[in-house]
């Protein structure tokens, strides 16, 4: 079973981090300060690449920024690109 968890220090750096019975399997890297959410990276492990974990990592990322009435600055490689690829889902949130 596949779990997407939101895990923050107390100045609010830390992950959604994707675990896989159990299993730490992927993360997003990121931090929040006031109203903006910065992505640093997005990665999964060797064997669970290609099972379009990312995609659900950013998917979880995106309902929380909109949840919380946030922005999103995309730092990450991954989202960024995503966020360029498909500009008419992400322009809400974008923090160009």
């Amino acid at each position: 079973m596949e779990t997407i968890k939101l895990e923050l220090d107390e100045k609010r750096h830390g992950a959604f981090t994707l675990y896989i019975d159990g299993k730490k399997l992927g993360e997003m890297s990121l931090s929040i300060t006031d109203d903006l959410l910065t992505v640093y990276h997005t990665g999964v492990e060797p064997e669970a690449e290609g099972k379009g974990y990312a995609k659900k990592l950013l998917d979880e990322m995106v309902s929380y920024v909109r949840a919380n009435h946030l922005k999103v600055l995309p730092l990450c490689p991954y989202v960024h690109a995503q966020f360029k690829r498909h500009p008419e889902e992400y322009n809400d949130i974008w923090k160009k």
